[in-house]
């Protein structure tokens, strides 16, 4: 109908197509984002300086690395308070999932339109 009406391709692509894509593009992107977000091994890979890592190399030298020796301090210690290193590394993840909560509500609309346009029979 569109081209009838003399709609080259990029006004049909612009007005009818993009807008029906956005809850799918949105989705796509939320977890291109979430995959990029949290990998480090490209990371750790290429940065050999402790100065330039990305915040998901840094969250597994917290809690990964230091994780067998936490094991031996609140075994010596008898405590079952855990040891402040692992608070930290608990306090670290949580730091380091806000960006994507953060980023997540603004997105959810997309998700929830995309849903009601496939079921919504006229």
């Amino acid at each position: 109908a569109a081209i009838i009406d003399g709609a080259n391709d990029l006004q049909i692509f612009s007005k009818i197509i993009l807008p029906l894509s956005k809850p799918a593009l949105a989705a796509f992107g939320l977890f291109y984002a979430v995959s990029i977000w949290n990998s480090y091994f490209t990371a750790l890979l290429y940065l050999s300086d402790p100065a330039k890592w990305t915040v998901q190399v840094v969250l597994r030298q917290l809690v990964i690395l230091n994780q067998g020796n936490l094991l031996d301090a609140g075994m010596q210690a008898g405590m079952d308070n855990p040891p402040p290193a692992e608070t930290v590394g608990m306090a670290a993840i949580l730091i380091a999932t806000i960006p994507i909560l953060i980023v997540y509500p603004f997105l959810q609309k997309h998700f929830a339109k995309g849903v009601m346009l496939g079921s919504v029979k006229e």
